[in-house]
């Protein structure tokens, strides 16, 4: 028998709201949190919009000092650890902590950094580079800053793997539970790109839409009108404990983690397969692990980028994996209110979930006015619905071919 592997802790910092209670509360209202981008000059770039974090103060859980050696990323993700751990209630005077570890996902870690200290280095040259550059910079950074602010000495490490990033962390904290190997991790991923250089990066790939009138309606996942993804930065951290574990010290359990699949696409750098083949082994994959039936999956919170490729095969995909139970299954893409978080989606991806278990509801998918034939299921449009959630799934699909799924089940 496999190790049962509970939450209970939740830490999340968004565009629609820094922890877990406003996160919530916007999730379940659908409001947007994209917006016009303000801290850089956009006049150059065909995007001009992005789901950026608002209010955020690093100072009330990080040292000021600590901060200016921080990328935005680490802070965001670390703001977020320190919430979960809070919200947990774990007696750290009380826990083994050799056996608690830390497991998160990014995908490009400090690249503001990076852009900051090229331009120092070419105008001011190299002395001039800041010494914390490689720390700021190397995406493992964050699962290290929170092992030395907590004494965690348990399995250390960061997963990279685009926009899976953080469902590959999930699976591998998971994994590290049931088999024995600690007995809480802290996991998910955090991700914050949104620079110049980031932002024309994928302008240049044509990926991005450019819906500049109108910020909070340009994520449209599913429907027919979208023109790409909105980029978005965040941070979902949890706190993954066995059973007996949470149990013992009396833990208020959110939901279980009680599958994963992983799969790689091996056909293009970016596009997805059309065939959708891997997204269904990784549907599949994480299905069998969890030991139930297609037919027990109630919800299913979909990658869901507002890209045209994206959102059809990942339809394609999931009618191939439930046949005809697929027209019953709501399907939501968060995506539709945060923006794309990179390899920190798939942590707030979860949250999401688990706070719409904990409230009887299923969020929306905004934006959606103009059905696509291609897309043909159940996107929850436009208006929450209250519906009692006893399993999901959570898809990531990432650049690389890169599929993971993730399977949540309500505590029992």
């Amino acid at each position: 028998m496999k190790k049962r592997i509970v939450v209970s802790g939740l830490g999340i910092v968004s565009p629609i709201g820094i922890g877990k209670d406003k996160f919530a509360q916007n999730l379940k209202a659908g409001k947007s949190g994209v917006s016009l981008i303000e801290h850089f000059d956009t006049k150059d770039f065909s995007t001009k919009i992005a789901g950026v974090v608002k209010d955020f103060n690093p100072e009330q859980r990080i040292d000021k000092k600590k901060i200016k050696r921080m990328a935005r990323f680490a802070q965001i993700g670390f703001y977020a650890a320190c919430e979960a751990i809070e919200d947990s209630k774990l007696d750290l005077s009380k826990e083994n902590l050799s056996r608690i570890g830390v497991i998160t996902g990014t995908g490009m870690g400090g690249l503001g950094v990076m852009e900051e200290e090229v331009a120092t280095l070419i105008a001011r040259g190299p002395k001039r580079v800041s010494p914390f550059l490689i720390p700021m910079i190397i995406s493992n950074m964050l699962p290290g800053e929170i092992a030395i602010k907590f004494g965690f000495t348990g399995p250390n490490y960061t997963t990279t793997s685009a926009c899976s990033s953080s469902n590959h962390a999930l699976g591998d904290a998971m994994k590290v539970l049931q088999a024995g190997e600690a007995d809480v991790m802290i996991s998910g991923g955090s991700e914050s790109v949104i620079s110049p250089l980031g932002l024309a990066g994928f302008c240049s790939m044509k990926a991005l839409s450019q819906n500049n009138d109108h910020p909070q309606e340009a994520s449209r996942p599913f429907d027919q009108n979208r023109d790409g993804f909105v980029m978005g930065e965040g941070a979902g951290i949890v706190v993954l404990e066995t059973l007996e574990h949470a149990q013992a010290r009396g833990a208020k359990i959110y939901a279980e983690l009680i599958g994963f699949g992983a799969s790689d696409d091996a056909y293009h750098i970016t596009a997805p397969d059309p065939d959708g083949r891997a997204a269904i082994l990784a549907m599949e994959a994480a299905i069998k692990s969890a030991q139930i039936a297609p037919h027990e999956i109630d919800y299913i919170n979909a990658h869901g980028t507002s890209t045209t490729l994206n959102d059809k095969i990942e339809t394609f995909a999931i009618k191939k994996v439930f046949g005809a139970h697929a027209k019953d299954i709501p399907i939501s893409s968060t995506k539709s209110m945060t923006g794309h978080l990179l390899g920190g989606a798939a942590g707030v991806e979860l949250i999401a979930i688990i706070v719409s278990i904990q409230g009887g509801f299923i969020h929306p998918t905004i934006n959606y006015q103009t059905p696509d034939p291609e897309c043909d299921l159940d996107y929850v449009p436009n208006v929450a619905r209250e519906r009692q959630i006893n399993i999901a799934i959570s898809n990531s699909l990432g650049f690389g071919g890169h599929n993971t799924t993730l399977v949540v089940k309500k505590y029992d």
